[in-house]
């Protein structure tokens, strides 16, 4: 198959050979055992801090992976309570103790967290009142299933404002609130290979790694795109691979916004290509992977619809992302003559079973609905702008200070040069990615904190290349010749 892995396959024939799992002997060594089975991995160094990985990128040039560090040499062991706890109150004081320095760890890290899409501007506290229930929406949202604690109807309302804002009758719509924007890319791929069961699924280089996992799941062959220095999927790259396999239909991933530079897919262009390359609309079917920017485009004055008027399957976003939820949960949104390919009757749940879990949190669709309702459609504008005013403020002054740096249009993600020091990388919790770093400005990103990071990044620099020893790096294959100031480019 086209880009496809079989794992699975060796580690059925290496673990069940005689179709029987006996105990693992007491010399058993998990890392000695992962590494046998992945065969692309080379020269894993494994110290007290972190794990680093070498490979070789597109330009045959050899890499160093930076992997954070195994949380084996911190995890809290559980123990057996002693018989006079109860009396002493030990366990229970040990218990706050640790909590109470958890919090501590947890508040210092929250102020300095800036590489990774999550708005941790937020107040649930009338929400607490509801913790005390075991709330769980196992089943399709729109059929109520025996069981009585449930948040149906908040999850129905959440679904029913994302219909309107993407455009889709409430009648002719289906959806559900999942767990993550990964269970949203996992259920809207699996849509489009069940209306196009013999399709290839198409994907961009820099699509979320869920894409691809999604094809190495359910076995489908997969067409990796080339993309522009912007991270945009290059359309004559994309309609050249269709003309290649018109023999058979395409499911294609269109990003509204990549993972790592913020780039979002011209949708009308992909759609474009797919009709010059002789796909009726019954030949293909689109997921659109708006994790961040899916919620956000839609308040960006002249941006680009995503709208189910358009020649759509599926619409996917995080919900702990620019709404601000406290725990990872997202909303997939498709057309319902979709999910009836894919849906089944239970008896058991006396509902029916349409989405990737059985059990689903109950409490997401709480905190989404709460949210939705205090900032409104003005509130999300007025977020939106401030976000990417403060991501223009950031990306000038990066450039001020002689260090290269990209904002693509329509996007808050500012990319620019990976730092030379990992210790400053982990305490602003940057997510990097070759020679290039990025910080995604979300509504609880403030300038204080921009300049605070900023000022900072500034003074280590003068230390990294005080003595010869770094140079700026060369971003212009990253990013462009244009976004890139190391001595050649410059």
């Amino acid at each position: 198959m086209l880009g496809s892995v079989d794992v699975l396959g060796s580690i059925d024939s290496s673990i069940n050979g005689a179709g029987v799992v006996g105990w693992l002997p007491e010399d058993f060594n998990p890392t000695t055992f992962i590494q046998e089975l992945v065969h692309n991995i080379d020269d894993i160094v494994v110290n007290n801090k972190c794990d680093s990985q070498n490979y070789k990128n597109n330009n045959g040039e050899r890499e160093k992976i930076v992997l954070g560090r195994d949380m084996h040499t911190v995890s809290l062991e559980i123990t057996e309570p002693d018989p006079d706890d109860e009396v002493t109150g030990e366990r229970e004081a040990y218990m706050a103790s640790v909590l109470s320095k958890y919090k501590k760890t947890l508040t210092e890290k929250t102020n300095f967290h800036l590489g990774y899409p999550y708005n941790l501007d937020f107040d649930y506290d009338a929400l607490c009142q509801l913790q005390h229930f075991s709330i769980n929406n196992l089943g399709d949202p729109f059929i109520e299933s025996n069981y009585g604690v449930h948040s149906r109807q908040f999850e129905v309302g959440v679904l029913d404002w994302f219909a309107r804002l993407w455009e889709l009758e409430k009648n002719h719509y289906w959806g559900y609130i999942t767990n993550c924007g990964t269970e949203g890319n996992l259920h809207g791929i699996l849509l489009g290979r069940e209306v196009l069961p013999d399709g290839i699924l198409y994907a961009s280089q820099e699509s979320h790694y869920s894409v691809f996992k999604a094809a190495r799941m359910y076995r489908m062959d997969c067409v990796k795109v080339n993309t522009l220095p912007s991270g945009q999927i290059d359309c004559h790259d994309f309609k050249a691979k269709l003309l290649s396999n018109k023999d058979k239909p395409a499911i294609v991933n269109v990003n509204i916004g990549t993972t790592v530079k913020g780039a979002v897919d011209d949708l009308d262009l992909v759609i474009k290509k797919l009709e010059e390359a002789g796909f009726s609309h019954d030949r293909f079917y689109i997921h659109c992977d708006g994790a961040l920017f899916g919620l956000m485009l839609p308040f960006v004055k002249r941006a680009p619809k995503v709208s189910f008027k358009k020649a759509i399957g599926s619409v996917s976003v995080s919900g702990h992302k620019f709404v601000g939820c406290p725990m990872p949960c997202g909303v997939l949104i498709t057309r319902l003559e979709h999910v009836n390919v894919l849906s089944r009757n239970v008896e058991y749940l006396a509902s029916r079973d349409a989405t990737i879990m059985g059990s689903r949190n109950g409490h997401a669709p709480l905190f989404l609905w709460y949210s939705l309702n205090r900032k409104g459609y003005r509130g999300f504008r007025k977020e939106v702008q401030k976000c990417l005013r403060n991501a223009h403020y950031l990306k000038d002054r990066l450039v001020e200070a002689g260090i290269g740096a990209m904002l693509n249009d329509l996007s808050s993600t500012v990319v620019f040069e990976r730092p030379h020091d990992e210790d400053f990388v982990r305490k602003w919790q940057l997510a990097c990615q070759g020679n290039i770093a990025h910080v995604v400005v979300m509504p609880s990103v403030t300038i204080s904190k921009l300049d605070d990071f900023l000022d900072e990044l500034v003074q280590n620099r003068a230390l990294w290349f005080r003595e010869g020893k770094y140079q700026p790096r060369c971003i212009a294959s990253d990013v462009g010749i244009n976004n890139c100031l190391c001595a050649l480019h410059s």
